[in-house]
């Protein structure tokens, strides 16, 4: 027999086990704290040298955008160009932030698609 166990389970296993449920509370606890702390975050994204404003949440929720009176003179569809750039640069932002914390919540563990 490999070693002390119960119907051929390792106690070593269990141990095993128990740290990877320790750790995955852990990580739940985390997440929840790291839901909390992306809402309050407001990630900016600029168009035009800063003309152009768009803000989000680390969640990627719109919080405002704020627009200098010299784009209105660029025309609809510029206008309508800087916008969308500037939410391209806020979502980027906010995705990018939100990856590099998943990724310190999660360092250390071996989970698939982490």
């Amino acid at each position: 027999m490999a070693g002390k166990g119960f119907g051929g389970f390792n106690l070593g296993k269990m141990k095993e086990l128990t740290e990877a449920f320790k750790k995955a509370q852990q990580v739940q606890e985390g997440a929840k704290e790291l839901q909390s702390e992306l809402e309050r975050m407001e990630i900016e994204g600029q168009a035009a040298g800063g003309m152009v404003k768009v803000y989000l949440t680390g969640n990627q929720e719109p919080l405002r955008t704020e627009i200098a009176a010299e784009a209105l003179s660029e025309g609809a569809e510029v206008l309508s160009d800087l916008v969308t750039a500037a939410m391209k640069e806020a979502y980027q932002k906010s995705t990018d932030t939100m990856r590099g914390r998943m990724e310190e919540l999660t360092s250390g563990l071996n989970i698939p698609g982490f």
